[in-house]
């Protein structure tokens, strides 16, 4: 005959076991869920379209694959010797305005790259100040000087570098922030000056913030939008717009969508492989202050230049031409309008970000409960949104509630006479539902950190309280990792205040947010109103990216004051 105790721990295991398979589906759930677009383009791979993907093949595919691809070589390397060399300096060098430096130059990252192009192309046409005031200066005519063309495959890629350098920056910092003084003195007694530490020590031991940094770069680059189609610039993503709504072909769309999401999947999977099974460890556990190069004279103006040129092409110069188009004409809609357009925009990014992070929050707890193969899977599967762009997401969101929609409409007007319209893909709810999908795994990635700094004894102790799984998160771990919940809200918000192309194929009939109204009056050649929203936009992402930057200048373990005083300039 069993003893009441030991049933009591039989019990326990039993209702521990019912709530780990809980959290288990609930979270293998979320993760089809989120991945049900992705599953949809991938789908349509081999339907057929009645001559319409090989008259694509035989016209344009060549050039949007030519064009992608120079976007993607020139983005990557131009964020990585951005980004790269902007963290050394930073984190190992003193020159005047060091400290200046470290949180602006993660301002581009607030800035659209749409907005960007916009700005610069005000500014760099023939009419534009520029080269007015030189035909002016020199006395020149049309066509008896050379001037770039800021609309091109060229321009593109220069602006959208300017744009995304920060994703190198703010990962590369973060990880020669955290390196071992240790490995540094070994080079340093070995002869190797501050160069020669940069190319040999450092670069391999960051190599995996810095991969990480260029592959966010590059995922973003696939997912451009708003600048490429408006420099003119085929590229796969204005490919599947114009492919969807300019001749109406679902199939091909989606399938040109699968061409994309195949190029991001083979990019992944190369740099897996490149990896291979290599780890990268501190083997001590001291952390003391840095080593720093102290720069003066002629290197210290190189240095302070070098950290001031992004800075001022990337956030300075477009602000302040946004600033200046803005009080000299600005959008005629300022007002009422315009109030509901950024009512739009602050509604959609607010609840996205909620979603975002409950959802996220149940998938890191749900891998914590129960981290079985099956589960790891599925919460990387949920995560993999943010790797496919917004275009790939619109198509394969698009497609399966439009036809529950038809569906529905047919049930409804079989068996009742009426119509419902279109309640899915015509409703906000299938934006919102991009979003998430889109940048969950901005949200996870942050939760997932935090949650796994959470020592387990503490759950062992909130079930030994008789806490269940979701009480002890309730209670235990929420107030704990608070924090990385409000950053992981802040960033999905101020992402989907830049989101575009999603927002641009999914948006509901007379439903504008600002990033919708500022692409439409730039289209239109009215650069002067849509300056007005697109400095909106700016103005959103700038504190969050302040915020972003103190949160990682805090990172390094023992880091911060020398006898309690910064002795940093």
């Amino acid at each position: 005959m069993t003893s009441p105790a030991s049933s009591r721990p039989a019990s326990l295991a039993r209702r521990l076991s019912l709530h780990f398979n809980a959290w288990s589906v609930l979270t293998i759930g979320i993760a089809l869920i989120v991945a049900l677009p992705v599953l949809v383009v991938l789908a349509h791979i081999l339907v057929p379209t009645d001559g319409i993907w090989q008259h694509l093949a035989s016209t344009v595919l060549g050039r949007y694959l030519g064009n992608t691809l120079f976007l993607v070589v020139t983005v990557g390397l131009g964020t990585f010797v951005i980004g790269t060399g902007t963290a050394w300096l930073v984190v190992m060098c003193r020159f005047p305005g060091r400290r200046l430096f470290e949180w602006a130059l993660l301002l581009p990252l607030a800035v659209p790259t749409y907005v960007i192009a916009y700005a610069y192309t005000d500014f760099l046409q023939y009419a534009g100040p520029v080269q007015t005031w030189l035909r002016e200066a020199f006395d020149w005519g049309r066509g008896d000087y050379f001037f770039p063309d800021i609309r091109s495959l060229g321009g593109a890629a220069t602006l959208i570098t300017l744009v995304l350098y920060p994703y190198v920056y703010m990962l590369t910092r973060a990880a020669f922030l955290e390196q071992s003084v240790c490995v540094l003195d070994v080079g340093r007694t070995l002869g190797r000056g501050p160069w020669r530490l940069f190319s040999s020590v450092a670069i391999p031991l960051a190599r995996p913030a810095i991969v990480g940094g260029v592959s966010l770069a590059l995922m973003e680059t696939l997912n451009e939008f708003g600048a490429v189609q408006y420099f003119g610039v085929d590229t796969f993503t204005t490919g599947i717009y114009r492919t969807w709504f300019g001749m109406g072909e679902q199939i091909a769309a989606a399938q040109l969508a699968a061409c994309l999401l195949a190029f991001v999947i083979i990019f992944v999977l190369l740099e897996r492989w490149s990896r291979g099974k290599r780890r990268y460890f501190h083997t001590s556990g001291r952390y003391q202050q840095l080593p720093e190069f102290h720069l003066r004279g002629w290197r210290g103006a190189a240095a302070c230049l070098c950290c001031l040129t992004p800075i001022l092409v990337g956030f300075l110069i477009p602000s302040g031409l946004l600033g200046y188009l803005s009080v000299q004409g600005g959008d005629d809609l300022f007002g009422a309008q315009f109030l509901e357009f950024a009512g739009n925009s602050l509604i959609l990014a607010a609840i996205a970000a909620l979603v975002a992070v409950g959802l996220a929050l149940v998938l890191s707890y749900g891998a914590r409960l129960n981290p079985r193969p099956v589960t790891r899977l599925a919460t990387r599967i949920g995560a993999i949104g943010y790797a496919v762009p917004g275009s790939v997401v619109a198509v394969g969101i698009l497609i399966p509630f439009s036809w529950l929609d038809q569906r529905l409409n047919a049930v409804m007007n079989e068996h009742f006479g009426m119509m419902v319209g279109l309640l899915f893909s015509g409703s906000a709810f299938i934006l919102i539902y991009a979003y998430v999908v889109r940048f969950l795994a901005v949200s996870f990635n942050a939760i997932e950190a935090s949650l796994g700094k959470v020592t387990p004894s503490m759950d062992a102790a909130a079930r030994t309280l008789g806490q269940t799984a979701g009480g002890t998160l309730r209670k235990v771990h929420t107030p704990i990792i608070r924090g990385s919940l409000l950053a992981a809200a802040i960033l999905v918000f101020v992402d989907v205040m830049k989101e575009l192309p999603a927002t641009i194929i999914l948006r509901p009939f007379n439903f504008d947010t600002l990033a919708v109204r500022a692409h439409n009056l730039a289209a239109d050649e009215r650069l002067a109103e849509a300056s007005t929203a697109s400095l909106t936009i700016v103005a959103v992402g700038i504190i969050p990216v302040i915020l972003l930057s103190l949160a990682i200048r805090g990172s390094r373990p023992g880091s911060g004051a020398v006898g309690g005083k910064d002795k940093d300039l």
